[in-house]
């Protein structure tokens, strides 16, 4: 059984001294392993407590309903 557990530990051991000696590969892993367990698990806490999504963002500009008159002015004749 312990040699099943072996890499376990091993890893353990070298995330415990990468936390002291360099930080930041430390939570560079931690995030890393992290972030697919968000993936999972976020989008289901914030709609049960009321998230909406925004209304999407307009992608033309709405046109009058009238008819249109040509310009006039400016040496537009």
């Amino acid at each position: 059984m312990a040699s099943v557990l072996s890499p376990l530990r091993q890893s353990y051991r070298y995330f415990q001294r990468q936390a002291h000696e360099s930080p930041v590969i430390f939570f560079s892993c931690v995030l890393g392993l992290v972030g697919p367990a968000m993936v999972i698990a976020v989008p289901p806490v914030r709609r049960s407590w009321g998230w909406k999504p925004a209304e999407p963002i307009p992608t033309s500009y709405p046109l009058p309903k009238r008819p249109r008159q040509p310009v006039q002015g400016y040496e537009d004749e």
